[in-house]
């Protein structure tokens, strides 16, 4: 383990020194060997994109855990490209999670045994993830600066595969972006945003009886999804797992399929770091190339998910080529991206800065009628999105609000714990304790107050 105090200690407040060794703690409780998990209690596996959020602030204090973390993801990657969403623990009882290996059902792939994984995907945060670590990495020494050069010349040809699935195999709408084929893709899993999509996937509730949830064990039923939404969750993945998981044809044969503007902005925002990735590794053209996707893809963002009429971003149901009318989270989150039209940006602002968000910002229009305050991405606040958005705060300019947001989420943190998410109203920590995106961004946030910078083509 590398030191475990922050960068320059005597500068911290004391809430900061406290926030930060709980933080540490935390991720100590939550390492498993070869990776992390979320939270012990509800999440005993490998999620993909917490691996990466856990990466960028593991980084701080163990950068070897860090890289091993998104080693092992890395190691169960698909060979068509596709990093699961869930790497399975072979440790741990298949009744001590749902759904688990078996109902996956997944076949052999290279040298990965059967039922090792999940058929699905997660948003595409790795690369992103890969940079940070390596920016911070590079910063404890010359040991871990070449450890920090291996890592990223074994996983960069990895994230061009994860990157080429998602733009090649995924994008069913033939529009240019990568659509989700279940909610828990988004890793948004029950917002609204989905809500007249998932209208049209048929519930069948009794799918519980013969498929019992485990998350209500350990989880109050008021902050977790529906059995209703649970029915057609159960449902999709059967649909899915029926052909192999398989995309070809999947719009004829597949009730969901959405592209998400989150997503969509965090596939974009991954070629900018492959773009970073490139040129440290002595490969301009491909530097190049990346960051020409990157362009590629803000466009049809832009093109395909942008409503006028709100002067936000919205999930587009590729089936039926309508927009979800839902203000989510999810359709801020372009701000990320440096090549948003500067229009676009002052009405993302206008909206995050209206009655309908605020910050820290909810997961769901504060305003709507069916915002609720504790159940899962239908209100609550989240520390990972909210990081993303003070990401894209930095990038174009407001400074002040990303540091009034970076205050805003330490002293939720502090406050209140390293939960899963967080009451909009009250603060009060909601879902699992001891969450380790929250204690790794903590992290991040009391550490690292630059700029994103991006490698612009040539």
């Amino acid at each position: 383990m590398h030191d475990n105090l922050p960068p320059t200690p005597a500068s911290k407040t004391e809430m900061s020194a406290e926030l930060w060794n709980s933080a540490v703690r935390v991720l100590d409780t939550n390492w498993a060997g070869d990776h992390m998990v979320p939270s012990r209690r509800l999440y005993p596996h490998q999620w993909s994109w917490d691996a990466a959020f856990i990466a960028i602030g593991l980084a701080y204090v163990n950068p070897t855990r860090a890289w091993r973390d998104l080693r092992s993801l890395f190691e169960a990657q698909w060979p068509d490209g596709r990093v699961p969403h869930i790497v399975f623990d072979p440790a741990t009882a298949e009744g001590d999670y749902f759904p688990g290996p078996a109902f996956w059902d997944v076949p052999a792939y290279g040298n990965r045994a059967a039922r090792g994984s999940t058929g699905i995907i997660q948003p595409p945060m790795h690369a992103i993830a890969a940079w940070e670590v390596y920016r911070r990495a590079s910063a404890h020494g010359a040991n871990c600066g070449q450890e920090a050069r291996t890592e990223l010349e074994w996983l960069y040809p990895r994230l061009v595969a994860q990157q080429r699935y998602l733009t090649t195999d995924r994008n069913l709408g033939r529009g240019g972006l990568a659509s989700i084929v279940h909610p828990w893709e988004s890793g948004l899993d029950n917002s609204p945003a989905w809500d007249e999509a998932m209208a049209n996937v048929p519930a069948d509730l009794a799918l519980l009886t013969t498929h019992r949830r485990r998350d209500l064990d350990v989880s109050h039923a008021a902050h977790r999804p529906t059995d209703l939404d649970y029915s057609r969750y159960v449902g999709l993945v059967l649909s899915y797992r029926a052909d192999g998981y398989a995309d070809a044809g999947l719009l004829d044969r597949h009730a969901f399929a959405v592209e998400c503007p989150a997503f969509n902005s965090i596939l974009a925002a991954a070629e900018l770091s492959l773009a970073q990735i490139a040129r440290e590794l002595g490969l301009p053209a491909e530097a190049a190339a990346h960051r020409d996707r990157a362009e590629q893809l803000t466009t049809a963002i832009v093109k395909r998910l942008w409503n006028p009429a709100t002067g936000t971003f919205h999930a587009l149901d590729v089936h039926t080529g309508k927009l979800s009318p839902a203000n989510c989270v999810s359709g801020l989150l372009p701000l990320m991206l440096p090549d948003l039209p500067a229009e676009l940006v002052e009405s993302i602002m206008t909206e995050m800065r209206s009655e309908r968000f605020g910050l820290p910002v909810p997961s769901y229009d504060r305003t709507a009628a069916d915002f609720d305050t504790m159940r899962y991405w239908r209100g609550p606040v989240w520390i990972n999105v909210n990081w993303l958005i003070r990401r894209g705060l930095l990038v174009h300019g407001f400074r002040d609000e990303a540091e009034e947001l970076r205050l805003a989420m330490v002293r939720l943190v502090h406050r209140n714990g390293h939960f899963e998410y967080f009451h909009p109203a009250t603060g009060e920590g909601l879902g699992a304790p001891t969450f380790s995106w929250t204690a790794a961004l903590s992290l991040d946030l009391l550490a690292d107050r630059s700029v994103p910078t991006y490698v612009k083509a040539g």
